[in-house]
């Protein structure tokens, strides 16, 4: 089902099975910021952790990044993130986009290099880093969304 994103604020996660990094960002603007990462593997704790971003920020959308292989075939993580991603639309009723997320977290960590932070100081921010890259794209590119 395909229809238009409404103006105001989005939220983005590169999902993991350890962490979940979050972005947000704003339509009439359409820039993104790392926001959280959160650090939790069981479901119910991440879930209210989001639950409590979306009444903070109250988002129009979700986006939700998309791994694949170089060559665009899905690989494991790839069907653990669609299920993320319909939990998320199953439980907060929000529209929920799938961004192509390949090379995200190469271009994260060249960005945390920009701002001084190496190595393994970047670990509790390149998740969120990723994420701020999923939104980005899709910013620049509305049309690569798939709704969920």
């Amino acid at each position: 089902m395909s229809f238009p994103i409404p103006s105001g604020t989005l939220l983005a996660f590169d999902f993991g099975t350890k962490r979940i990094g979050i972005a947000v960002g704003n339509t009439v603007s359409a820039t993104a910021q790392p926001l959280t990462t959160i650090n939790e593997e069981k479901n119910e704790i991440r879930f209210a952790a989001i639950a409590a971003l979306l009444k903070e920020w109250e988002p129009v959308a979700l986006v939700v990044g998309l791994p694949c292989n170089d060559d665009g075939t899905p690989h494991e993580m790839t069907s653990l993130c669609r299920r993320f991603a319909n939990r998320l639309k199953g439980r907060f009723d929000l529209p929920t986009l799938l961004v192509d997320e390949r090379y995200t977290s190469a271009v994260a960590s060249m960005a945390l290099v920009e701002e001084g932070i190496f190595g393994m100081k970047q670990k509790p921010l390149i998740d969120q880093y990723a994420a701020k890259q999923i939104l980005q794209a899709y910013f620049e590119e509305p049309s690569a969304g798939i709704y969920a």
